[in-house]
């Protein structure tokens, strides 16, 4: 018993730290980089409000949103509060500017984060195409797949391809160098990774695990985080050259040793951060390597500043 009071008592040290380590960093520099006071006319049609015949694929610092569709996952007040990353719909993340989803399935087609299920995909898919109807020059990175512990839905490629039809950028390495007007009118490059299904290859409708990569820091203290992300961020090579894309989520996790295990108020550690995080890529001479940035509970903030830098990007300035 009192090695666990222990361990506490110096978890919640730890913790204390690392906070004010970020806030100590984000008083002592400056948060400003290229484009950071750009404010998008209209979040819903940003890129279309940037120009599509001017916005290259790999130019792009593309907004996203962490397990995507869990906005009604679990039971409310009781199991949502520990595996609810979003408060919005998949249609009202798009709205407000997301353009990479993160969907994991179970075996029924369920999203699911872990244990908890929620809606099947079809919703997701729905809300997707409901966006997609209602904008011209949108394109999306939707990324889907099977959660650990879980098989492969029957037949899911096929569905995907099905269901997504004509608005899919097939598996290309030249779609990095394109720009949006000349991939359109498709508009969805759908990154599907199975566990044990064949995957997609290249010319195929949808795209392979290797062409979203990151590097998940299970961890929720919020300076080891961020620096961690800035330290393999800088492992990568610059946008321009590379035939893939690279996410950095901006998110910590709960830990079942730690009495907070609710979503939330662990993710509120780092989730101010984005804008300094985005500082401090310049500050360390990595900018260029920036291209996705993902978040828990997307606000219209973290959008800003991610097309702020996109537009600095096709103007030159960044």
């Amino acid at each position: 018993m009192g090695g666990q009071v222990s361990k506490q008592i110096q978890k919640r040290k730890s913790l204390s730290v690392e906070k004010k380590t970020l806030v100590d960093l984000k008083q002592s520099c400056d948060c400003g980089f290229p484009g950071c006071d750009y404010r998008p006319s209209d979040r819903k049609n940003w890129m279309a409000g940037l120009g599509p015949e001017r916005l290259t694929i790999n130019k792009i610092v593309w907004p996203g949103t962490h397990d995507s569709a869990t906005n009604k996952i679990g039971v409310p007040l009781i199991s949502r509060p520990f595996a609810q990353c979003q408060s919005l719909s998949i249609y009202h993340q798009l709205v407000k500017g997301a353009r990479v989803l993160d969907i994991r399935v179970q075996e029924d087609r369920r999203v699911c984060h872990g244990i908890l299920k929620t809606y099947s995909v079809d919703k997701v898919i729905d809300d997707v195409k409901k966006f997609l109807s209602e904008t011209q020059s949108e394109v999306i990175i939707l990324e889907i797949r099977t959660e650990f512990g879980h098989d492969d839905p029957p037949e899911f490629e096929k569905y995907l391809v099905e269901k997504l039809g004509d608005y899919l950028i097939h598996q290309d390495d030249h779609v990095f160098g394109k720009t949006v007007a000349e991939l359109l009118p498709k508009r969805v490059i759908c990154i599907w990774k199975p566990r044990k299904s064949p995957a997609p290859k290249s010319g195929d409708p949808l795209w392979s695990a290797g062409y979203l990569r990151d590097n998940w820091i299970d961890t929720d203290l919020p300076s080891t985080k961020f620096e961690s992300n800035l330290k393999h961020l800088g492992e990568q090579h610059p946008v321009s050259s590379r035939k893939y894309f690279y996410r950095v989520e901006n998110t910590v996790t709960p830990k079942p040793d730690n009495p907070v295990v609710c979503v939330k108020p662990v993710t509120n550690r780092i989730h101010g951060y984005a804008r300094l995080f985005i500082a401090q890529c310049f500050a360390r001479g990595i900018a260029d390597r920036l291209q996705v940035l993902s978040t828990d509970f997307i606000d219209d903030d973290f959008v800003d500043a991610c097309v702020g830098l996109t537009h600095a990007r096709i103007e030159g300035k960044a």
